[in-house]
């Protein structure tokens, strides 16, 4: 792959870009990086190359037994870092930032896993602790491992309707259908709610009415809680406040032959004030002052003497300001702690009666909509059938091309698509149900409309059409997932794909054609197909347009064919160092990597190695070209 490429992948491409392993089983420690495009590794049976798939699995949440700890550590630690692209920001962003995991670099997302040798597992993301079945959720989105049946989202039949949708086009008319469907639950939710025990709603009805007629019949106030207090509390002291405002306006105007008032006081100093300032024309301000401190004391006694007189003795006007503060304060108990809180729940408590109240009317509105609904659910979801119907075909065809190429000339795929029966499930109408080659009647929904979708494979000649995750071998499977893989191309939105063992059972002129599979889920796929739903070929491939890499691909192998393939090449081997077995993983370029292609040939000789350079050679001219 040229310059040109390598930077376009890497700008446009979601991917793993660096594993670090610590004391996992035979590896002490070993730091990988990774590149977009194809990355193969090759290296002799038993040098630790599914040790390495083995950390991959731990990031996904595989459970994790202590054994996997190297002899005399405390503990396995991996780390992933993956390099997201905007389109791998934005499929991951809700979910880390509902679980507030946002790292510092908005397009670096680090998965971690560590394994105690007590027994303890630690799962991270972006630094910061989360489950296991977190952790595996988030990677699921990022990795698939194919070849040991582990992380094979296309052995989930819950992802087949999705796959199928993708790829035929169909997402708006899924998400039309999920938006009646939801809107359909509501109204059942609604139904049910309105639909309660006779008796219990008639019992409430009673309680609501009463408690607004307590509430609303009390004509409460905002202010008029404080304002009472303060009245009750004049009222309750209306003796005292006499008396004491009569001493104060007695000091201010009543003499007695013990001591002057305080008016006769201010008048008398007033006096000798003014016969002081005509002596001493400095001191007119000292007369001014005790002018001033006159009229404001005669001011104060005539407000006195009005206060004094307005005091009430009204025992009665006092038992009804302490019967309504009482009034109040019973509400507040049972309502609420302030007046507003007590007016508001009266708004309530009316609300809900006057929906209770009027329940008859409003079910019978919400069971025409209910029936209105499940009649376009039924509708929508006969439409959606039979396009996916369709598709399925077109999609089969294709696999089996796809198989064919891999060896797998007589097996058989299709696309089983079931609707089932249900007493209240949407209404299908005998025209609309025709169309998708069904009966009418009541089907069961859901969020994706009345179809189960599974995918079906028959690998073997006599054999019966099986779900996916029932096939039987790990080499069958990972040409199964690699020929889904091919034709689904965007429709699966997981960026990394590791195959592991997708070699077993296979020759060396297949597995040219495997190699070239994988690669080609590296760069852009657009393709034309023709008039039988075939996808067309070039040099044995898809025509596939050199572009931006859609997947990363990771690939264990032990054929030089396929790894002659890989655009990134890395040997993994083994060694004995202080009596203890070590892994070791070094890329391969030029030379080196051309010898250990000879070296899997068989034949690590010049010649060999002349040959292993002539295959080079061709792959790169198949890349060049298609």
């Amino acid at each position: 792959m040229n310059d040109e490429l390598t930077y376009q992948c890497t700008n446009a491409l979601t991917m793993l870009t660096e594993l670090r392993i610590r004391d996992l089983a035979i590896i002490d420690r070993l730091d990988l990086t990774f590149g977009p495009g194809f990355n193969v590794l090759t290296g002799e049976t038993g040098a630790g190359k599914s040790i390495i798939i083995d950390a991959v699995n731990l990031l996904l949440g595989d459970r994790a037994s202590t054994e996997i700890v190297r002899a005399g550590a405390d503990r396995t630690e991996v780390e992933g870092t993956f390099q997201l692209s905007p389109a791998g920001i934005e499929r991951l962003a809700p979910s880390l930032a509902e679980h507030g995991l946002e790292g510092d670099a908005t397009d670096v997302l680090v998965l971690a896993r560590e394994v105690r040798a007590g027994g303890r597992s630690v799962a991270r993301v972006n630094g910061r602790a989360v489950t296991t079945a977190l952790l595996g959720e988030i990677g699921g989105r990022l990795v698939d491992v194919h070849g040991q049946g582990e992380h094979l989202s296309l052995l989930h039949e819950r992802e087949h309707v999705g796959l199928l949708d993708r790829y035929a086009g169909l997402d708006g008319q899924t998400a039309e259908v999920a938006g009646l469907v939801r809107r359909l639950r509501q109204v059942r939710r609604d139904l049910e709610a309105l639909r309660q025990d006779e008796r219990e709603r008639a019992r409430r009805i009673d309680l609501l009415a009463y408690q607004v007629e307590e509430i609303r019949s009390a004509r409460l106030k905002e202010d008029e809680e404080d304002e009472l207090e303060a009245e009750r509390r004049r009222l309750a002291n209306a003796e005292q406040l006499a008396l004491l405002s009569s001493e104060a306006l007695s000091a201010l105007q009543e003499s007695d032959g013990e001591r002057m008032a305080a008016l006769a006081a201010l008048g008398a100093a007033e006096q000798a004030l003014g016969r002081l300032a005509r002596i001493d024309p400095t001191a007119a301000a000292l007369v001014e002052q005790v002018g001033e401190a006159l009229a404001v004391a005669d001011d104060l006694a005539r407000e006195l003497g009005r206060y004094r007189d307005e005091i009430e003795f009204n025992p009665k006007r006092l038992e009804q300001v302490e019967d309504r503060l009482a009034l109040i304060h019973g509400l507040q108990r049972k309502y609420g702690d302030t007046v507003t809180e007590v007016v508001a729940y009266a708004d309530r408590a009316a609300a809900e009666l006057e929906t209770i109240t009027h329940a008859g009317e409003r079910i019978a509105e919400l069971e025409a909509e209910e029936m209105r609904l499940l009649a376009e659910v039924g509708r929508l979801g006969a439409a959606l059938s039979a396009a996916r119907r369709v598709a399925g075909e077109r999609m089969a065809r294709a696999i089996e091309t796809e198989l064919a190429d891999l060896q797998m000339a007589r097996a058989r795929f299709a696309v089983q698509i079931a609707w089932t029966p249900d007493p209240a499930g949407a209404f299908v109408a005998a025209d609309d149900a025709k169309l998708a080659g069904e009966q009418g009647g009541r089907y069961a929904f859901d969020n994706h409309g009345l179809d189960a979708v599974a995918f079906l494979v028959s690998a073997n000649p006599g054999e019966p059409l099986r779900p996916l995750v029932k096939v039987a071998s790990g080499g069958e499977t990972s040409r199964l997932m690699l020929a889904l893989k091919t034709v689904l191309g965007r429709a699966d939105e997981t960026p990394t794909l590791i195959f592991d063992e997708i070699d077993q059972g296979i020759g060396g002129r297949v597995g040219g054609t495997v190699g070239r599979k994988l690669w080609g889920l590296t760069v852009d796929d657009r393709r034309t197909t023709n008039d039988e739903g075939r996808t067309a070929t070039a040099v044995g491939l898809s025509s596939l347009v050199v572009g931006h890499a859609v997947h990363q691909v990771l690939c264990i192998t032990h054929l030089p064919q396929l790894a002659a393939y890989g655009d990134l090449h890395y040997h993994v081997t083994k060694r004995i160092e202080g009596g203890r077995t070590l892994t070791a993983v070094m890329p391969l370029t030029g030379e080196a990597r051309v010898a250990e292609l000879a070296r899997m040939m068989g034949a690590d000789s010049e010649m060999g190695r002349g040959s292993a350079a002539e295959m080079v050679a061709e792959v790169e001219d198949v890349k060049r070209n298609a």
